[in-house]
């Protein structure tokens, strides 16, 4: 199985030494999203950034997983919200990257249904451990030219 998407930069008028950040990507599903670099690196912050971009697809795996999860275990949601966070700092070999990221998860399940906080924190340690993002975090990245 594999994914595919187009990223697609043109230049544009810009202020002298210095370029526009704006590009789009288009999925492999079709849908289009305007992206930029974040405000602070000179990006415009009406488009999503790839920051932003690696945190949602944390935050849209890790929810996925447990949405499976609690299926399995005919534990009915009705609602799943993540607030979720990430920073920029020093990782170990003193570049900049995302060094932290956080979920918030609230999730609410069919009226009637109890789930005990044991059992709420289990099936998010087992998405957490399933979750194809998060695995793939630490991996090598290769760029072909």
């Amino acid at each position: 199985m594999g994914f595919n998407l187009t990223v697609n930069w043109q230049t544009s008028p810009a202020e002298e030494g210095e370029f526009c950040r704006d590009h789009s990507i288009t999925f492999g599903s079709g849908q289009t999203i305007q992206a930029s670099s974040a405000p602070e690196y000179k990006g415009n912050g009406q488009n999503v950034n790839p920051e932003e971009s690696l945190l949602a697809a944390l935050s849209s795996c890790h929810m996925l997983t447990f949405l499976a999860i609690a299926h399995l275990k005919r534990l009915p949601v009705t609602s799943y919200v993540d607030n979720a966070t990430a920073e920029l700092g020093k990782n170990d070999a003193g570049k900049l990257a995302v060094t932290k990221m956080v979920l918030n998860p609230k999730v609410m399940f069919a009226e009637g249904v109890e789930v005990s906080q044991e059992t709420l924190e289990k099936i998010h340690e087992k998405a957490h451990v399933n979750c194809f993002v998060a695995n793939s975090l630490a991996t090598d990245i290769h760029i072909k030219f």
